[in-house]
């Protein structure tokens, strides 16, 4: 039992480097933020698609969830539309850091979706957070555009995690997936179709966006099949051993391990100045900061249920 955890352990952190690869593919990626999402969307979808059928997994929802999936759908594309967009329009730390805020963005929406009272931590940690972008704010203002945009990203991946967290209590995970990431590539492709039709000579499906280099083509099917569908499977298995607290302890370092490895692959081009390593490091130790309170919170609420049913 021990070694299957620790395995599992070491797979998760396998699994948070590939998702910290993701950042590494979005810039070796020629191709603009729009059709790279939307090549990844279609191929993931076909992935997730065959698994599905071969685990004979059952892909009848009720009208209702389709259109909640639907909404969600839109969510995590135009999520990755702007993660993608960050980077192409600064670097691979700017966006990861800045997509660590998304914990700061999920304390604000939590009481939202939950309908629960804000925490006092979560005011507090906000402010820290908000401190951690004023620095980074101050000595990277030449990388505004990628900052705003891997902000919007960080929000749009926190509504589409609250989403989520309320289908996938009751319904499986991997049939989601799929549903999410074919209507999100077919809200692009309605998009596609109307800007060929009504844009300008350069946008839409044009013979310019099916033109994709052979090495984009394999950096695309990476990102497809091992950074997204792998990954999402691999993850969902994981979380059968391993502690919530656990898994989000480490999904929190993905940002660490993109931001090292980006150094590695880019050199010069992806090192930043002191200031910003600081404010990085600010937000990313108010996100796990945050984690070991909840999970503080949620051992002291077990132990005092168990306490009451003695």
């Amino acid at each position: 039992m021990r070694n299957a955890k620790l395995q599992n352990y070491l797979h998760l952190h396998f699994i948070v480097f590939v998702w910290g690869f993701t950042a590494i593919l979005g810039e070796l990626i020629s191709i603009e933020a729009l059709p790279l999402v939307w090549y990844r969307m279609l191929l993931a979808s076909g992935f997730i698609y065959l698994y599905v059928v071969f685990k004979k997994i059952s892909l009848t929802i009720s009208r209702k969830l389709f259109f909640t999936l639907f909404f969600a759908g839109i969510i995590i594309a135009l999520h990755w539309i702007t993660f993608f967009a960050a980077i192409k329009v600064s670097n691979v730390s700017i966006t990861l850091a800045m997509l660590s805020t998304g914990a700061f963005f999920t304390s604000i929406l939590e009481p939202i979706f939950y309908k629960r009272k804000l925490i006092w931590y979560e005011v507090l940690f906000g402010v820290l957070v908000i401190t951690g972008l004023y620095i980074i704010f101050e000595v990277e203002g030449n990388h505004f555009l990628g900052i705003v945009y891997a902000l919007i990203s960080a929000f749009l991946s926190s509504v589409f995690s609250l989403i989520n967290g309320k289908v996938a209590q009751i319904h499986n995970p991997s049939m989601i997936s799929f549903y999410e990431l074919l209507c999100g590539v077919g809200v692009i492709t309605l998009y596609l179709i109307g800007a060929t039709f009504f844009g300008t000579a350069t946008e839409g499906f044009t013979i310019a966006f099916f033109q994709v280099s052979v090495s984009d083509w394999i950096y695309i099917l990476i990102l497809a099949s091992v950074c997204t569908a792998y990954a999402f499977i691999g993850s969902v298995k994981v979380m059968k051993y391993l502690s919530p607290y656990t898994v989000m302890l480490t999904i929190n370092l993905e940002p660490v391990y993109g931001i090292l490895l980006a150094v590695l692959i880019f050199g010069e081009s992806e090192k930043m100045s002191t200031q910003f390593y600081y404010g990085a490091l600010i937000i990313i130790s108010t996100v796990i900061l945050n984690g070991i309170f909840k999970n503080a919170k949620k051992r002291k609420s077990t132990s005092t249920l168990r306490n009451i049913t003695k």
